[in-house]
């Protein structure tokens, strides 16, 4: 079974992927970490390569070219991706939704225990700074998907399991998410 697990910005979704694939004893494969690392060997931030990507297809093809290959390939896979839905069909597809506010909250926290900001943005000082952040970042994913292959990747219909996360505690969204999984892997022996 593959498991693609995408989500809004803050929703918990790497989160979500790292005790999924750990519970399951699957391989997590994260295309956010590997975005960030092309955005840094081009000298950008993230937002920046997103910017870039909006005109330069080749930002976002090469990862959806290398995700349907693992789709064809592979198997016991938690794929963390906004677009592996569309470019593994028959994988459990599961988005983490959460609101803007919330979402930027969340990350604004993990900055500030982390103290660094995970290549996201120039100038992320305060959680306006990440909200802004946050929506511009959205806005981006929204024109370039739609540019590239006609998609609206926050629908819920293309999902087997949307759940809003704006209220809910890691804990519980794992647990929630690692329950709907179990019952499908059941569905399947």
């Amino acid at each position: 079974m593959i498991i693609s697990v995408s989500g809004k910005p803050g929703s918990g979704k790497s989160t979500v992927a790292e005790k999924l694939a750990a519970a399951l004893g699957f391989e997590r494969i994260y295309i956010g970490e590997m975005r960030r690392e092309m955005a840094r060997k081009k000298g950008m931030t993230l937002a920046e390569f997103n910017a870039w990507s909006e005109t330069n297809s080749e930002g976002d093809k090469g990862f959806d070219e290398y995700i349907e290959k693992i789709g064809k390939e592979r198997d016991n896979i938690v794929l963390e991706s906004r677009t592996a839905f569309h470019f593994i069909p028959h994988s459990l597809k599961i988005f983490l939704e959460v609101s803007d506010e919330e979402g930027a909250r969340r990350i604004w926290g993990a900055i500030q225990q982390q103290k660094q900001k995970r290549n996201e943005a120039p100038g992320l000082n305060n959680y306006e700074d990440v909200l802004s952040s946050v929506k511009k970042r959205l806005q981006s994913d929204t024109k370039r998907y739609q540019q590239y292959y006609g998609l609206n990747i926050f629908e819920p219909s293309h999902y087997d399991l949307y759940l809003d996360a704006t209220t809910l505690s890691p804990e519980i969204e794992f647990n929630q998410v690692l329950k709907f999984v179990e019952s499908k892997l059941r569905e399947k022996v």
